[in-house]
């Protein structure tokens, strides 16, 4: 009589894992086909999570800005990891600062395309880097205080 209690349960509980994860891969699934400016399907479930958020909008791949800073146009761009708590904590008023002085930042996703992107350097995230003229004028690694991105918009983008 024990066992078939115990049974029912495990069965119970196998389940319910298995329908959590039907419905974790159908609303992936969904959010893949909206809003992946990703241009491949198998991302991070972190990345996924932020598919939605628009202050992770205005993506940037790595082939696009080589194609940029080779070809010797300004931009500026925010390196970031989305299971980065510095980044989590610094996107949100850096995109509302940016969007404020009227500044393009091309968002570059860091778990999605370090290896592709290796060439720039970046070491630590965040880091925001503004190119020009086919080179790196000036670049800002870690966490800082909102003051300080203004001062950078300021002097090297909107110049």
């Amino acid at each position: 009589m024990m066992q078939k209690k115990m049974l029912i349960i495990v069965g119970v509980i196998v389940v319910l894992f298995l329908a959590l994860y039907f419905v974790i891969d159908y609303k992936n699934t969904q959010a893949l086909d909206e809003n992946n400016p990703y241009g491949k399907s198998d991302l991070h479930q972190a990345t996924i999570d932020q598919l939605n958020n628009p202050d992770y909008g205005n993506q940037i791949l790595p082939d696009d800005l080589k194609e940029k800073v080779n070809n010797g146009e300004a931009v500026t761009v925010y390196y970031y990891s989305p299971i980065c708590s510095f980044c989590k904590a610094t996107t949100p008023y850096l995109v509302d600062l940016a969007e404020e002085m009227n500044v393009d930042v091309k968002k570059l996703n860091l778990l999605e395309f370090a290896p592709e992107v290796t060439q720039y350097g970046i070491k630590s995230t965040p880091t925001l880097v503004h190119y020009e003229d086919g080179k790196e004028v000036i670049r800002l690694e870690g966490q800082k205080e909102e003051a300080i991105y203004a001062e950078f918009f300021e002097e090297y983008v909107l110049n």
